[in-house]
């Protein structure tokens, strides 16, 4: 049967750290394609096309979850990714990048703490699915953005095992 697993999984090392530290936006169709790892048919190797990755720092209050939905009755299993959002600071540039993420459907690679990287809406892209621009109330609150972005996929998001321009990404920073 095909679906049969065939590795165990020790328990890991306390060597971890949660959160994320950048996220990088490619427009959809400007990757065309991916080449998989030869040993490991799950982690991607290099990428096709000509994807600009356009990257944002984070700090704090953002995550990256992949929830599996499956459904017995219809036989049916998918991974919905959901990419949260805290970006500091309110500017006019900035502004338009994000009117330009909802319009779209953007790729996302994902970067967490732990220097891995994963490639989300890779077949379908991810979609701006809520957010907020906030100017807060108090000195202390948040002046600033706030982003979900969800995708649906036939699979969890595919770690790149490589860097991002060895992978074929040419990489653009802020201002």
């Amino acid at each position: 049967m095909s679906c049969d697993i065939s590795l165990g999984r020790l328990e890991p090392c306390k060597n971890t750290v949660g959160g994320l530290k950048a996220v990088y936006f490619c427009n959809f169709g400007d990757m065309t394609g991916v080449t998989y790892d030869v040993t490991d048919t799950d982690e991607i190797a290099t990428v096709t096309g000509t994807p600009t990755a356009y990257k944002y720092d984070l700090k704090g209050t953002n995550n990256f979850t992949q929830n599996i939905v499956t459904s017995r009755e219809n036989g049916t299993t998918y991974f919905e990714q959901v990419l949260e959002l805290t970006l500091k600071g309110l500017n006019v540039k900035t502004n338009k990048e994000l009117k330009m993420l909802a319009y779209g459907r953007p790729q996302v690679v994902v970067e967490d703490n732990n220097g891995n990287f994963f490639l989300a809406g890779l077949e379908n892209g991810m979609e701006v699915t809520g957010g907020t621009v906030v100017t807060g109330a108090a000195m202390g609150d948040l002046s600033g953005y706030t982003l979900t972005l969800t995708g649906q996929e036939k699979v969890a998001a595919n770690f790149i095992g490589v860097s991002l321009s060895t992978a074929g990404f040419t990489v653009t920073a802020g201002t």
